[in-house]
């Protein structure tokens, strides 16, 4: 593929908003924009978060009142900050940074080249460090203001509602800076800060509240009192309101001098006291030590990005270390205790996933013949999860499933059940038109989940129902699978719930959106949060997929991605992009080399791809293959299984392929 990825068209180059609107070179040298308009220009662009901006819109934004000539003046200053981003541009060669599309401009600047974008993500992921490591993120991602947003332009319409929102969002994160602080017992050292964040904005009573501990736990409660009580009459004073209840209960337990005032929760102090109690009670390299691992593996995976990718790294590390203890059983107990429910069919790390899946096969082999029922369901069920999208007609994984499942039926032991079935559910993509089999997984796993208290499986049990019915073109009952994932998601504290849900709603409106521009929007917004997921089996190459399903419904534009952008979709991208750009000759050689798909969630798109990339290029035998493949699923929505993107009724690309077919043959 000849497109440019996102990174490599900005050469380095990085924007400021974060105060005075700026660019700079790869080198840190600062760019010349030349005069206001300019400026004006590109802050509009970056407003607009790599959407396209109509030059009309650019226009009425610019000009109170725009003369004749203000299209023409915007193509001027367009043209010259064009000059000034990519100086060692060819002449007349497409921009790839400043690009026009459509109707107007966009800025398709990488996600970590705008400062403000860069703060955003690092205040976002901050929220799953500790103190220690959340306080020098947090400093950090402050560092990044040279002063107000988009100075020089924050009283603009367009400009107005994203400048609030960055302030919000820097005053938020200055409080749980502060927050960090005190829960790392530096409360001498927030108070100043604390003190002069109060006074430029007396109005927040999270401010007024964390100066108050603050002082309390450096032994001033007297002051802490006073601080409370002039937030009090501030309120009153001139907003007529009571204080808050945040702020009304910490003055009761102030003046009570409530013992989780002095900085430790309830919570906190029970897991400090209960892992010094384990230090002490169990020595060094007891093997006790490796199946408590496991354990609490399993409850850091499910709690964000940053906790699952340290889960699967020091997963492999126990998992490893057992494996060396040459204890068949033991390893079994290592393996099988993390039973972390999974909810997509691609590995994160293939080449972990791989290790994990032969160390359970292994350890089958070695398992002593008495070894129970259990113990052999867990690692089965391991192999099934871990043995993700593998090729055609590979069915080791899926005959593990099913021996897993099997097993855990004759055992009264629900979690197991559930693990089994995951495994199941991974290994239901098996051939075309399965959304059916994976609605009857997801509904035993509710049934069974949410009898027995399994919140995690009961949230998997939702979102395998959500990716069903979607497939089966079945909305309403999405739209309740959803909710409801969220729902329990929001109450157990499952924040990666919301990547799927929210792809969903971005699906939602593809599957009804006439030409594509909406979906579009959609699709960007939900790509947004994948930075940090954790999940990079998912998020790698998603978006360009789902702008590419949008460029085979509607028309639209395909997106600039370079070869390694696509992912793991490049054998089945790579057709249609060079067919997009003229390359027929190469575009037939990479149909004939791309590989059937994997047997995984997007299998019915990526058929629905290679059938029409061989419409396009008349291959025959692969357009017939295709239809092969496809005809199982004619009464479902061709990658809606996904719950993340579609390319309508596979009954239409049935069609288009059989007539092509007939039309090749003269019938």
């Amino acid at each position: 593929m000849t497109r440019q990825n996102e990174g490599s068209a900005a050469d380095g180059v990085t924007f400021g908003v974060l105060g005075p609107v700026e660019a700079r070179g790869a080198r840190g040298e600062p760019l010349a924009l030349k005069g206001p308009r300019h400026r004006a220009v590109l802050a509009r662009l970056i407003v607009a978060r790599r959407r396209v901006v109509p030059v009309t819109r650019l226009v009425d934004d610019l000009w109170d009142d725009p003369g004749p000539g203000a299209v023409v003046s915007v193509r001027t200053f367009v043209a010259a900050l064009r000059r000034a981003l990519e100086p060692g541009r060819a002449p007349r060669t497409p921009a790839r940074l400043l690009v026009t599309e459509g109707p107007g401009y966009a800025l398709r600047a990488p996600r970590d080249a705008v400062d403000a974008w860069r703060f955003e993500r690092a205040v976002a992921d901050a929220g799953s460090l500790p103190p220690d490591a959340r306080t020098e993120a947090l400093t950090e991602a402050l560092g990044l203001w040279r002063g107000p947003a988009y100075a020089g332009f924050a009283e603009e319409p367009w400009a107005a509602a994203e400048v609030s929102r960055l302030e919000e969002l820097r005053l938020h994160a200055l409080e749980r800076l502060a927050a960090a602080r005190l829960d790392l017992g530096h409360a001498d050292r927030a108070v100043p800060d604390l003190e002069a964040h109060t006074a430029a904005h007396p109005w927040r009573e999270e401010g007024w509240r964390l100066l108050a501990l603050a002082l309390y736990r450096a032994g001033r409660q007297a002051d802490a009192l006073a601080v409370l009580r002039r937030a009090r009459a501030l309120l009153a004073e001139h907003l007529g309101v009571d204080p808050g209840p945040g702020l009304r209960r910490l003055e009761a337990d102030v003046l009570h001098q409530a013992g989780h005032l002095d900085g430790t929760s309830g919570a906190d102090q029970v897991w400090e006291r209960a892992a010094a109690a384990y230090e002490r009670a169990v020595p060094p390299g007891a093997r006790a030590r490796l199946e408590s691992t496991a354990g609490l593996l399993r409850n850091l995976a499910v709690t964000g990005g940053g906790g699952l990718e340290a889960a699967r790294t020091h997963r492999v590390a126990a998992v490893e270390a057992a494996e060396r203890t040459g204890d068949p059983e033991l390893t079994a107990r290592v393996i099988g205790t993390y039973d972390v429910p999974a909810a997509w069919t691609r590995a994160d790390d293939p080449a972990q996933a791989r290790y994990l899946a032969g160390a359970a096969a292994r350890t089958l082999r070695r398992l002593p013949a008495g070894a129970g029922g259990a113990t052999r369901a867990r690692l089965l069920a391991t192999v099934a999860l871990e043995t993700r999208g593998p090729a055609p007609g590979d069915t080791a994984a899926l005959e593990a499933a099913r021996e897993a499942e099997e097993t855990a039926r004759g055992l009264d032991d629900p979690g197991l059940l559930c693990f089994a079935l995951d495994g199941l559910f991974m290994q239901s993509c098996h051939r075309a038109g399965l959304a059916a089999e994976r609605d009857a997984i997801g509904a035993e796993l509710v049934a069974v989940a949410a009898r027995h208290d399994l919140d995690t499986y009961e949230v998997l049990g939702h979102l395998v129902r959500m990716q069903a019915r979607s497939a089966l073109a079945d909305f309403p009952a999405a739209d309740r699978h959803a909710d409801a994932a969220d729902r329990l998601a929001a109450r157990h504290e499952r924040p990666l719930v919301a990547v799927f849900t929210r792809w969903y709603a971005a699906l939602r409106t593809a599957a009804a959106d006439p030409d594509g521009a909406e979906a579009e929007a959609a699709y960007r917004d939900a790509a947004a949060l994948l930075d940090g997921s954790g999940m990079p089996g998912l998020a790698h190459g998603l978006l360009p997929l789902a702008l590419l399903t949008l460029h085979v419904r509607h028309g639209r534009p395909l997106p600039d991605v370079p070869d390694d952008g696509w992912g793991p979709y490049a054998p089945w991208a790579r057709p249609l992009v060079l067919l997009d750009g003229g390359r027929r000759e190469e575009a037939a050689a990479a149909l004939r080399a791309a590989p059937e798909p994997p047997c995984d969630l997007l299998l019915e798109a990526l058929w629905c791809l290679t059938g029409h990339a061989a419409l396009a290029l008349g291959d025959g035998e692969t357009a017939r293959r295709a239809y092969e493949r496809l005809a199982p699923a004619a009464g479902e929505l061709a990658g809606a299984g996904s719950g993340l993107v579609t390319l309508g009724p596979v009954a239409e690309h049935l069609d288009a392929l059989s007539s092509g077919s007939r039309r090749r043959s003269g019938g």
